[in-house]
């Protein structure tokens, strides 16, 4: 059945474009990663290329026609065996899509191991209710040699077409089954590693073409990390909720727990005091302990708070479970072991996967305040900022100073409110600016 090329969104924001060039005629064979045209939005020419392979039926929009929409036909495709005569074979029987946004560095681009050319693919499979599966023909071929059913793999090409990377992952067990596509991933780096959209690599070396730069090939980490954070910014309903907090009673009682632990060795730090903080909070808000999963919430009873832990080329977020029933010095003792086996890459899968909340703190670098990208499916995280001694207006309207800490919670609306957030936020600047209650 021939394929529809459809108008791709080259940005966030982008209706309608200008075809200004075709890359390609009708009759020419192209491959996944080939150019197709150059399209123009209301800021620049960019590239098109395509993400299947087949032969350019017919041309739909001429060069220089102006205001296509998005998502409209541009192009028609034909699959191996087809002919022009297949595009009118059906009156009013629109083609199915094959083309949607952009992804210059196509899913489907030929390496040095997969010839643009192979085997004909196998016949469009069907569900057992008849309707057929939309899969390119390199994805049927690959799941036709790995034995795998189509029927069983959820896409993520245009409109839920099947693609290669949609197979390879499938039989790598990392792509969840049709049955289970609404269900959130689970938290951690464990996420299939897609490219996010946007310039492909071909048009970004072409950017800076005489240009001195040294490449650097992205790991498994940087992948999964740029995947998750993009899902994060472009599907969860962020909002940040702000606060200051007054460390000094804190500061005090930390110097004074301090001095009596010596003996054995422990040493508390602000952030042990934090995340206890976040625990109990989340245990005075247990409507706020609840993380997303697709079509429900689910909440939890134990307050497991996760922890951003800095690494080179990376970071981790080990999951400190049961938070709110361990003391100031075992949550100390786990966490080092965490930060140190983290930054040895020695974390079992189990440790930093789960949770509901989590903290990123930055104030031991200087960052006076930062809005932290929640880490699905959590329901919030908190960004912590440096304590900075401040001018402070005290109880009796003098002027005082006091050292103050600033904290953003980024919120996913989905699963709280702003007014369930707020308590939230409440609780940990009770819980910070009155430690003893952390004890009780």
């Amino acid at each position: 059945m021939p394929t529809e090329i459809l108008m791709p969104a080259l940005s966030p924001t982008m209706e309608e474009g200008t075809l200004a060039k075709w890359l390609v005629k009708e009759g020419d064979t192209v491959s996944a990663g080939d150019l197709l045209a150059e399209i123009e939005t209301d800021k620049a020419t960019m590239e098109f290329e395509a993400v299947d392979e087949g032969t350019i039926g017919k041309i739909v929009v001429s060069e220089g026609t102006e205001n296509v929409k998005v998502n409209s036909p541009i192009a028609i495709l034909l699959e191996e065996g087809e002919s022009a005569d297949d595009i009118d074979a059906e009156p009013g029987a629109p083609a199915k899509p094959a083309a949607a946004p952009a992804k210059s560095d196509s899913d489907e681009r030929p390496t040095d191991d997969t010839p643009a050319v192979v085997a004909s693919a196998p016949p469009a499979p069907k569900t057992p209710d008849g309707e057929r599966i939309f899969a390119s023909p390199l994805a049927r071929r690959i799941a036709a040699d790995k034995g795998l059913d189509l029927g069983q793999i959820r896409g993520s090409g245009p409109r839920g077409r099947i693609i290669k990377a949609d197979v390879e992952e499938a039989a790598q067990g990392e792509r969840p089954a049709k049955a289970t596509r609404d269900a959130a991933p689970a938290s951690g780096d464990s996420a299939p590693a897609q490219a996010p959209a946007g310039l492909g690599t071909d048009a970004v070396l072409k950017m800076y073409e005489g240009r001195e730069f040294e490449e650097i090939k992205l790991d498994g980490m940087r992948r999964t990390i740029a995947a998750r954070l993009t899902e994060a910014k472009q599907t969860i309903p962020h909002f940040y909720l702000r606060r200051d907090i007054r460390l000094d009673p804190l500061l005090k009682f930390r110097s004074e727990l301090n001095k009596q632990l010596e003996p054995r060795d422990v040493k508390l730090s602000v952030n042990d005091f934090i995340i206890k903080a976040c625990a109990l909070a989340l245990q005075s808000v247990p409507t706020a302990n609840a993380v997303w999963a697709g079509d429900r919430v689910l909440q939890l009873k134990p307050s497991d708070v996760a922890v951003a832990v800095a690494i080179e080329g990376g970071l981790f977020t080990p999951v400190l479970k049961d938070a709110e029933a361990k003391s100031l010095s075992a949550l100390s003792a786990e966490m080092k072991d965490l930060a140190a086996r983290a930054r040895d890459r020695k974390l079992a899968p189990h440790e930093y996967q789960g949770g509901s909340f989590a903290v990123s703190n930055l104030g031991m670098f200087g960052i006076d305040n930062f809005d932290a990208v929640i880490n699905p499916p959590h329901g919030a995280i908190l960004a912590v900022g440096a304590g900075v001694k401040k001018p402070v207006v005290g109880a009796d309207g003098e002027l005082t100073s006091a050292t103050v800490m600033s904290v953003t919670l980024s919120v996913d609306h989905r699963v709280i409110d702003g007014a369930l957030g707020a308590e939230l936020l409440q609780h940990i600047v009770d819980n910070l600016e009155n430690p003893m209650l952390m004890l009780a």
